[in-house]
């Protein structure tokens, strides 16, 4: 990907921020695309660009000026805001956004990885980033050109899950009043994200299995396999060899996926993220375009203590909360900045129990049902034996639910006992 060009006058000028700016970008997108100058700059605009104006002045501001045109106004060069800001600006809708070294680490491997077809199989927490990854290296394949298709497994309703993967005839089973090709598919020449493939039942596993071994699918009510060109990602929010140490996981499909393994970490231990995209969601969501609120240093220091046990997801909740109280003001500042828990040094331990953390958490209705929740699945597993199935019969949900409830209610620093995380089924 090309790096950014400058002449010597804004070199002299700017020059400190946007060759930051302009190797950190460079790992990411295509910096070609990208013109970068000074605002008192008459140049005509370069067709098919995204233009950032750029000016100093002890006042920061940022708004758009055109549909691809971004003025930007900074005063520290060095500052970890004006290089959020910048990063920010020269990102496109689709490109991701990154200033953590490992964080582009990951990404610079991703592209690699983008150039062949082998599986990839994308491991971290809720709200990291994990389809941002998958559709980054899908763009930088020979597949670009072709579909992205993404299924989140745990979405989709167990007993359609296979008709909606692999297809189905009509008049295979009832209800089928039409022929659907199904995600596999529909995903040809190109590629498939599956999203929490831990949630996949087991039986379906086995068909996936065999779908990747021999590029061919067998819709439902189907004779004849029907070939498929597809890769693969797939992305997982629990411990993969865990499952299948459990049995809730094929080995032998966690071993054909498994390839090459990528592993992004939780938001709070990549603080150097935050400034570019909380800046990014600060443009995505402002009310008005020509004027967004800037992240004062003092906001941008309280989103570096939080925790962010929702990582990529909560910030932006955090951020469109941020503009909506903070709308009027050309800054965001702490006062704007609202948790959905309390901030805490991320060197802080994290609560342990459900009783720790309803003594931690405000008394709000979100925090009061998680809790309430917890204690039930809690309770119920307990005077069943740790038996999940049994549990599952007791809460009137599925076992495949109670395992997506148990899982994030770990993610969410709930301690889960001994007895639910490994009881019988």
């Amino acid at each position: 990907m090309a790096a950014l060009a400058l002449n010597d006058k804004f070199a002299r000028q700017h020059g400190s921020l946007v060759n930051r700016a302009g190797a950190i970008a460079a790992s990411l997108f295509d910096c070609s695309a990208i013109d970068v100058r000074d605002m008192a700059d008459a140049a005509p605009l370069r067709s098919g660009a995204r233009t950032i104006s750029l000016t100093r002045d002890h006042v920061p501001a940022l708004g758009r000026t055109g549909a691809d045109q971004i003025g930007m106004t900074y005063g520290d060069p060095l500052s970890e805001a004006s290089l959020g800001m910048l990063l920010a600006a020269m990102a496109g809708p689709e490109d991701p956004i990154a200033a953590d070294a490992e964080s582009l680490s990951i990404f610079a491997l991703a592209e690699r990885l983008a150039a062949s077809d082998i599986p990839v199989l994308i491991n971290g927490p809720t709200g990291t980033g994990k389809e941002v990854l998958s559709r980054f290296i899908h763009a930088r394949s020979d597949r670009k050109n072709g579909p992205f298709i993404a299924v989140n497994c745990a979405a989709m309703p167990e007993a359609m899950l296979e008709a909606m993967l692999f297809g189905h005839q009509k008049g295979a089973f009832t209800g089928a009043t039409q022929a659907s090709e199904g995600f596999m598919r529909a995903a040809d020449g190109g590629t498939l994200l599956l999203d929490e493939i831990a949630e996949m039942p087991l039986q379906l596993q086995a068909k996936l299995l065999r779908a990747l071994q021999e590029q061919e699918v067998v819709p439902i009510g189907a004779t004849h396999p029907i070939k498929v060109n597809v890769r693969v990602i797939a992305c997982a929010n629990r411990d993969l060899p865990a499952e299948v140490a459990e049995g809730r996981f094929r080995a032998d499909l966690y071993y054909r996926l498994n390839v090459f393994p990528l592993t992004l970490r939780p938001l709070r231990e990549r603080p150097d993220d935050i400034a570019p995209l909380a800046f990014a969601m600060a443009l995505r969501h402002a009310p008005d375009q020509a004027r967004v609120p800037v992240l004062s240093e003092g906001a941008l220091a309280m989103l570096k203590l939080h925790q962010w046990p929702g990582n990529v997801r909560e910030l932006e909740n955090v951020m469109r909360r941020a503009l909506l109280l903070g709308h009027g003001s050309e800054s965001i500042t702490p006062e704007h900045i609202v948790f959905d828990s309390p901030a805490r040094l991320v060197t802080a331990p994290a609560p342990t129990s459900m009783e720790a953390l309803a003594a931690e958490t405000p008394r709000r209705l979100s925090s009061v049902v998680q809790i309430s929740e917890a204690r039930a699945i809690m309770e119920t597993l307990e005077a069943c034996g740790g038996n999940r199935g049994r549990a599952a019969r007791e809460l009137g949900i599925s076992e495949r639910t109670l395992r997506y409830r148990l899982a994030s209610l770990r993610e969410a620093g709930i301690e889960i006992s001994r007895t639910a995380v490994g009881g019988r089924r």
